[in-house]
């Protein structure tokens, strides 16, 4: 059975006073400011392995960055970390404890004879027990409340964003493009009929080009926003007879998370049922080296739940991770 290192952030051993994301698998180019102490929620350390060249749990580049090598639980011996050793401590307090305990007896029933051999009035000697120390937990205590848990908030950690989810829509725990990812409660059967489909789908990427003005991200990526929505998706299925057409609906500079962003919105017509609507918003994340951030929104055509106005709220709703706006039910006053 293997034990995968949870995806969070490490201190980067090869820049102090730096934090580096690890994705669950791979090491990635994401960096901040290392965080107080008590400041940031605990993530348990990732095992030291060796690793090749480039990103990888063992290593770092030339530098040889790595999370802090702690084992972890399923890796210690029978005298590695504090459970080992505590446990060795108490047995031999104990047994110690026992081996006075019986000098204390043997002596009283030596010297409670009397001259002439006979046995005193038997007298009962209490003795206090060796003390056993139990290593504890140490209890966390957190005022902060845990954004993961609010259903009407999608959190972003990676790249430190939170996005309202508005009424009758859900976080799903898995996806098939496994990002982040929130969509309308009902399916419905796809109308090229391979698959079911949901009508409204928001999604937060990490921009994977070098490129970094808003701009140019924004218009590159409501390509792929409008190919995998309505054209193909991943698993290759024309859910909606593929793209016939398309129209620029809203282009333009906005202010989303507090930074300087662009967003390109496009109407897109179908060649199986009424089309529908994709929206492309790229800006640079609040956190680490400000990697930019891509979120896209893709919404059906003739849905009366799902106006274009929903889209600008959503939109308007997005902010940076730890916002003071985003804890108190984010999203609880968003509906159609």
């Amino acid at each position: 059975m293997s034990y995968a290192t949870p995806p969070g952030w490490y201190p980067d051993t090869g820049a102090p006073g730096l934090e580096r994301w690890w994705d669950g698998t791979a090491w990635t180019a994401h960096t901040r400011a290392l965080a107080a102490e008590g400041s940031a929620p605990h993530r348990p350390p990732a095992p030291a392995q060796p690793g090749a060249a480039g990103f990888g749990p063992g290593e770092f580049g030339p530098a040889g960055f790595g999370p802090p090598s702690l084992p972890l639980p399923h890796q210690r011996g029978p005298h590695d970390g504090a459970g080992g050793g505590n446990r060795t401590k108490i047995l031999a307090v104990t047994l110690s404890g026992v081996l006075v305990l019986g000098a204390a007896v043997t002596g009283a029933i030596l010297l409670g004879r009397d001259e002439g051999g006979t046995p005193a009035a038997p007298t009962t000697t209490t003795s206090a027990p060796a003390p056993v120390t139990t290593p504890t937990a140490p209890a966390t205590t957190s005022d902060e409340p845990d954004l993961d848990e609010n259903p009407a908030v999608l959190v972003d950690q990676l790249n430190g964003v939170t996005v309202p989810v508005p009424q009758g829509w859900e976080k799903p725990k898995t996806s098939s493009s496994d990002v982040p990812t929130i969509r309308t409660v009902q399916s419905y059967d796809c109308p090229g009929g391979s698959s079911f489909c949901y009508h409204g789908t928001v999604t937060t990427h990490t921009a994977r080009s070098a490129e970094t003005d808003p701009k140019a991200l924004a218009e590159a990526d409501i390509v792929t926003a409008a190919d995998l929505a309505y054209e193909e998706d991943r698993l290759g299925r024309r859910n909606h007879g593929g793209i016939t057409a398309h129209k620029v609906l809203k282009a333009g500079q906005l202010s989303v998370a507090g930074r300087v962003g662009y967003l390109v919105r496009w109407q897109v017509t179908t060649g199986k049922g009424p089309g529908g609507y994709v929206q492309s918003v790229a800006f640079p994340s609040s956190v680490g080296s400000g990697t930019p951030v891509i979120v896209r929104l893709a919404f059906d055509a003739d849905v009366a739940e799902l106006p274009l106005s929903l889209m600008d709220t959503i939109t308007r709703g997005i902010r940076p991770l730890g916002d003071s706006g985003t804890s108190g039910g984010v999203g609880a006053s968003i509906s159609p």
